[in-house]
């Protein structure tokens, strides 16, 4: 028996149920569930996208001629042909003393700003970027924290028909020349530094370095964190000296596919994709995803814990075309101490949070109980992605954060710029598993045959195209790439890469992704099913598991990171296999279990199990900026315990 975590007290109240009857309004069709409008916006997917775009007052500056058109392949797929806009219009359509933005940072400074006086402040940069000749198409890279200059820099550029891409500045000099360089961006934002975890970060020389390997910049805006001396940097302007008073904000309009945004793949397995995403389509996934499946409306304020080299940066920007409140956080999320993300919920009154796994995990593992030590009184939704959240996981958030919250885990990724499986204020939370699949998205699980399944573990796939899809790659000629990436697997179908099953309720479940899976016996299983039940092993406080190619055969190897002053015993050992042995299965159970210093992640804090499984077998391992901690990989190579 599935066991309900939470149950909506009044879904009719949401707006995905006043979409449901606005439809039936519309149509010859009445909607019993979830599950039916579902169906019916898959089947009708042209039909869904306009009466969606009806429904929440989207209108273009050009109507469109075709919402889909006769596409012969998912590549070809061309959404609301004719129409015309401009991006960073519809997230400042909101004009008055609202809050838009409240930024706080780790020294506690907060700073707000209105709708009405966001709109200046874009207004003012937009004239300094034209001033130094930015136009339609340009790239303007960013490596900026978290807070309100960054998003101001950002509707700048799209609001000119120019292209945003942006990463962390905890990012390496080699990560970031690895993804500007493709791009070629014609100005860079950057910061001056940053402060994490209480120290100070000098960033310029950083910069500088990056600048001297890109001839074509034009200019670099500095904002200041640290207020270091930026003399001394080639093409710097103070952040405060390029905004420009403006009289007026202007928008270019645009075609619906204009990019808008580039975003880049992790890089641990090659040199990061440019995946370039229109405007049109991240902006009709991004307000589906947070109107109707989180139900945010202008009284909400949301804060998702991010940096701007995530896509949930991105992601949650769009709450502003809702006319949201947006809280953004800079710093760590352990400092001053591990609660402070939830003082922050109370402190601004934040209703949505969204956050990692990972975060949640290591909050379990401080053993703090955030609902004795906070109110959390207007929290009403937590977001969870960048990894599987694991039902233990399920049961800190109702045991010890908050009993009467929605925990919504969500899945896509930068790739498609939204979620392939999402939230649902219609639907139970059952534990383990992501509530729904996202409105308009054809989503299967196929086996390795290429044929849909259900309630069995295979191929996450999407069948039919849908807006978000990336327009191009940059730099890829005929597509060569994208397809690559996407339709080789199974014939114009997107394989997604992750290994997951549709439930008996239409829920997902993801056990890892697919190139990580384990394949012990020829039986494939999913590295989530593992960290699953090391969940309930205190002495456990990181880990990573990989197969290992071993006698024709494939066999589990798990890598622990334990808790100062433990080291792996012969009776933790068993601890450990037993658990796995007897909740998970015999397969499940590694053949060898080592302990190591550290475990290797990405700057985003994805375990890199790919990267790891390189080393054990003494293969070249690329793009290592790409990870927080590299120093990490060297204690899995050459290992003696591997050997026999």
């Amino acid at each position: 028996m599935k066991q309900v975590e939470w149950k909506p007290k009044h879904p009719e109240a949401s707006q995905l149920w006043k979409f449901m009857r606005f439809v039936e309004s519309r149509q010859p069709i009445v909607f019993n569930n979830y599950q039916e409008l579902h169906q019916w916006s898959v089947k009708k997917s042209a039909l869904f996208w306009q009466y969606f775009c009806d429904f929440f007052n989207i209108h273009f500056d050009t109507k469109t001629h075709c919402v889909l058109n006769d596409y012969k392949t998912m590549l070809d797929a061309r959404w609301f042909e004719g129409a015309t806009f401009n991006f960073a219009e519809k997230l400042l359509s909101r004009n008055d003393d609202h809050i838009a933005l409240i930024s706080v940072d780790e020294k506690g400074q907060r700073q707000t700003l209105t709708y009405k006086a966001l709109r200046q402040q874009v207004a003012n940069c937009a004239l300094g970027l034209k001033n130094v000749g930015i136009g339609v198409g340009d790239r303007v890279a960013a490596i900026m924290p978290n807070n309100a200059s960054t998003i101001i820099a950002m509707l700048a550029t799209t609001s000119l028909g120019a292209i945003w891409s942006s990463c962390s500045p905890d990012f390496g000099s080699k990560a970031l020349f690895d993804r500007f360089d493709q791009i070629d961006p014609t100005l860079l934002f950057v910061c001056d530094g940053q402060i994490y975890q209480g120290k100070t970060h000098h960033a310029l020389e950083k910069i500088r370095q990056l600048s001297e390997l890109m001839p074509n910049l034009k200019a670099i805006v500095v904002s200041p964190v640290i207020d270091a001396d930026i003399k001394s940097l080639p093409k710097a302007i103070a952040w405060n000296d390029f905004l420009t008073p403006a009289a007026s904000m202007e928008f270019v309009s645009l075609p619906f596919a204009h990019p808008v945004y580039i975003l880049f793949s992790s890089g641990t397995t090659g040199k990061p994709k440019c995946m370039v995403h229109g405007a049109g389509g991240t902006l009709l996934q991004h307000i589906k995803e947070l109107g109707l499946h989180t139900d945010l409306t202008p009284e909400d304020n949301l804060c998702f814990f991010t940096t701007c080299g995530w896509m949930m940066w991105n992601w949650s920007v769009s709450a502003l075309a809702l006319g949201a409140t947006l809280t953004l956080y800079d710093g760590s999320p352990a400092y001053p101490n591990e609660g402070c993300l939830f003082n922050l919920i109370d402190n601004e009154k934040i209703t949505i949070f969204g956050t990692s796994a990972k975060f949640i995990s290591s909050v379990e593992q401080t053993q703090i109980k955030p609902r004795e030590c906070f109110s959390l009184e207007s929290l009403r939704l937590i977001l969870s992605t960048g990894s599987p959240l694991l039902p233990q996981h399920y049961d800190f958030i109702y045991q010890h954060v908050k009993t009467d919250v929605q925990l919504s885990s969500i899945s896509g990724g930068s790739d498609i710029i939204s979620c392939f499986a999402l939230g649902n204020p219609l639907l139970p939370v059952y534990r383990g598993e992501l509530q729904c699949l996202g409105l308009g998205m054809s989503v299967e699980i196929f086996n390795d045959q290429g044929q849909p399944i259900k309630n069995e573990r295979g191929e996450l796939v999407c069948t039919k195209p849908f807006p978000s899809m990336p327009v191009f790659f940059w730099n890829d000629e005929n597509k060569k790439q994208y397809h690559h990436a996407y339709f080789e697997r199974f014939p114009d179908v997107w394989a997604h890469g992750d290994f997951a099953e549709i439930t008996t309720d239409h829920g997902l479940i993801i056990f890892g992704r697919s190139d990580a899976t384990l394949n012990p016996g020829g039986v494939r299983i999913g590295t989530a099913e593992i960290y699953r039940e090391l969940t309930a092993i205190p002495s456990i406080i990181d880990s990573v598991v990989i197969g290992q190619d071993w006698q024709d055969d494939v066999r589990v190897i798990l890598f622990v990171k334990l808790k100062d002053g433990i080291t792996l015993s012969e009776e933790l050992q068993q601890t450990i296999r037993q658990t796995i042995r007897t909740n998970a299965s015999p397969r499940h159970v590694p053949a060898k279990i080592i302990q190591v210093a550290d475990i290797p992640h990405t700057i985003n804090g994805k375990t890199v199990e790919i990267a790891v499984r390189q080393a054990i077998q003494g293969e070249p391992i690329n793009n290592l900026d790409s990870l927080a901690n590299p120093e990490a990989l060297e204690f899995f190579k050459n290992r003696v315990e591997l050997s026999h």
